[in-house]
């Protein structure tokens, strides 16, 4: 058992960062991430703007798109609830507009559940429910005229059907109102993600009636519907419900049969796609909540970066809980793998789509010169390029390295962060490190090796909690010296457009503007004038480069690795072999303490660590075989 666990930790630091080498990096995860389209409308509705969401609206009427006019409505109505002024100049407009009135309905029920929030029952307060009932109660006749305004759509009923599981409608209420969403498109999703709400046993139904309810409308699908994962999101209903049955359990061969019905219509899915994630989320919980790690990491692959807020909300905060299951996945599959084997390679399918248009792009501004920064960033673990920006602020990227060292493997997975967490530690200067994506942008201020402020603007998120923006401003206005730190506040607070929030910010805070190019290409550095890479050192010589470089120079790039002759290679594996069986035996002999066990392994270690860095670093010739054509 004592040897189990002692290799577990490396075997996670040697193999974790092969597993899921082709899965999106944190910062490129975006939960419910619109699409183009949907995006620009909900940037313009936070401007005051309707015509974008009209307009959109309009062409899924049109075009009868009931499932895209579900998701957009859905959407749109949430935004309102933050940003009211352009739906009300709407409906002032246009009082008599189907797609206006259906967004108020949607509103209205959106707003009732934000009142009672998703907690049990028993632990909302009641006021909470009679203000929950009260805005319900006034949703009726919006919802009725959303319906007579379209009578072909099915998204009002879909509306009806949450609240009437709001109100606690009888039977059949229910009954009716799924009727009715049938007889308008007898496959639409969110009817029948309603409807299953109603009927699973936290609600008015039973874990029977629910699964049977979910299997019969994925029986009655056609091919391709996502209606053939509706089975999966019953089995998360019942996994949530966290009850013990005696004896073996009666729902697990339904749940093994949903999971490879989902597992079938994922794989008719491209990877990557949107319409898909949201059953690939609900697969990938659902296999990982199993411990099929391997699937598990599949359906992670599947979903790229669409992480959505249903089901991990069910756990805590949606977007932490999704890159906490997957960081877990990453490690039970490396807990698994020999030390001494060979990593698994990432499946052969191309360059995956987050890693030509979605990967973060990101630069440091370090408040210093290139010199003192390079002078603080000798031990950081990585390898960075920097330039000058004006006379006292320092641009710095990571410059990737073929070889991932051993100390940036322990750290987190935003490198830059990493980095700047290190080279800040007892300097008076700060660094302000700022990551972009086409969903997002936010910043990290560390000072003094430590984590000050950070925070983060989405397309569509509502603005932040005016006391969390204050004190985030105060922060920043500390740092960086500033009298007044109101401006900062109101740019944290500021909706719609990240990237634009992202730059001025930077100029509020007296900061260079972000380099040329920052946003597009990964590394942007290169072409300014003074660009310099500082190569990534091994601790000792970091170590001995900062005791030894002279104030005002910069550090220069250590030699490449001398080939090894055959002789040192014969005498360390010879080693390893030697101190690896000592090892063996010290810690399954009982008679041998826990002392000499442990420096025999970590002898052997030491060893591994030489040849495997050796064999990775070693040259590899370009050239052809003899006798090849």
């Amino acid at each position: 058992m004592r040897l189990t666990a002692l290799f577990t930790i490396p075997r996670v630091l040697r193999h974790s960062d092969a597993i899921g080498a082709d899965l999106p990096p944190d910062d490129a995860v975006v939960l419910d991430a619109p699409d183009s389209t949907l995006r620009a409308a909900l940037a313009a509705a936070a401007a005051g703007d309707h015509a974008p969401a009209a307009e959109l609206l309009a062409a899924t009427r049109r075009h009868t798109q009931w499932e895209r006019r579900d998701t957009c409505v859905s959407r749109l109505a949430r935004a309102s609830l933050h940003h009211p002024g352009w739906l009300d100049s709407w409906l002032e407009e246009s009082p008599e507009d189907p797609d206006a009135v259906l967004v108020k309905a949607d509103q209205y029920v959106n707003q009732a559940w934000q009142i009672r929030t998703g907690a049990r029952a028993k632990h909302v307060e009641a006021d909470q429910f009679r203000a929950f009932h009260a805005v319900l109660r006034d949703s009726v006749p919006v919802i009725s005229a959303a319906a007579e305004l379209n009578p072909h759509d099915p998204v009002p009923w879909r509306i009806a059907l949450t609240q009437a599981r709001g109100i606690q409608a009888p039977r059949e209420v229910f009954d009716t109102y799924l009727a009715e969403a049938n007889a308008r498109d007898p496959h639409h999703e969110g009817c029948h993600v309603q409807a299953l709400q109603y009927l699973c046993a936290k609600w008015y139904g039973s874990h029977e009636e629910m699964f049977a309810f979910a299997e019969r409308a994925a029986d009655q699908a056609p091919p391709g519907s996502r209606l053939h994962a509706l089975p999966l999101q019953a089995v998360v209903e019942y996994l949530i419900a966290d009850e013990e049955t005696p004896g073996s359990d009666p729902y697990t061969s339904r749940a093994e049969a949903a999971v490879t019905r989902a597992q079938a219509l994922s794989d008719s899915y491209a990877p990557g796609d949107r319409e898909a994630a949201g059953f690939r989320n609900h697969l990938a919980l659902v296999l990982w909540s199993m411990n099929r790690y391997e699937e598990a990491l599949t359906a992670f692959r599947g979903i790229g970066v669409h992480a959505t807020t249903f089901p991990w909300t069910y756990f805590g905060e949606p977007r932490a809980e999704f890159l906490e299951a997957r960081s877990d996945t990453r490690v039970e599959l490396a807990m698994r793998i020999p030390f001494f084997r060979a990593s698994p390679a990432a499946p052969a399918a191309g360059a995956p789509d987050w890693e030509r248009e979605l990967a973060p792009r990101s630069v440091a501004i370090a408040s210093t010169g290139p010199t003192e920064v390079a002078q603080a960033a000798l031990i950081c673990g990585h390898s960075l390029r920097t330039a000058p920006a004006g006379s006292r602020h320092t641009y710095v990227e990571i410059v990737p390295d073929p070889v991932r060292g051993k100390r940036a493997a322990l750290l987190p997975e935003d490198p830059l962060t990493s980095a700047a967490d290190n080279f800040t530690t007892a300097e008076d200067w700060p660094a302000l490190i700022l990551h972009r994506t086409p969903e997002r942008s936010s910043f990290t201020l560390v000072h003094r090796g430590r984590k000050v402020a950070d925070h983060t603007w989405e397309t569509a998120a509502p603005a932040t909690d005016h006391a969390e923006a204050t004190a985030t401003a105060t922060a920043l206005a500390r740092v960086y010296g500033l009298a007044d730190a109101r401006p900062l506040a109101h740019l944290l607070r500021a909706t719609g457009d990240p990237a634009r929030h992202q730059s001025e910010l930077v100029a509020a805070l007296g900061l260079p503007p972000l380099p040329d190019g920052y946003g597009g290409e990964q590394e942007i550095l290169a072409a300014l004038p003074g660009a310099r890479v500082l190569a990534r050192r091994g601790f000792l010589a970091g170590m001995r480069d900062t005791m030894t470089t002279k104030d005002g120079v910069h550090p220069e790039t250590p030699p490449p690795d001398e080939p090894h002759p055959a002789r040192w290679w014969l005498l360390r594996t010879a080693a390893l072999l030697l101190f690896t069986a000592a090892a063996v035996y010290a810690w399954w002999t009982p008679d041998i303490g826990w002392f000499r066990s442990t420096v025999s392994t970590a002898v052997a270690l030491y060893f591994a660590g030489k040849l495997i860095r050796a064999l990775r670093r070693r040259p590899v010739s370009s050239s052809p075989p003899r006798g090849a054509s």
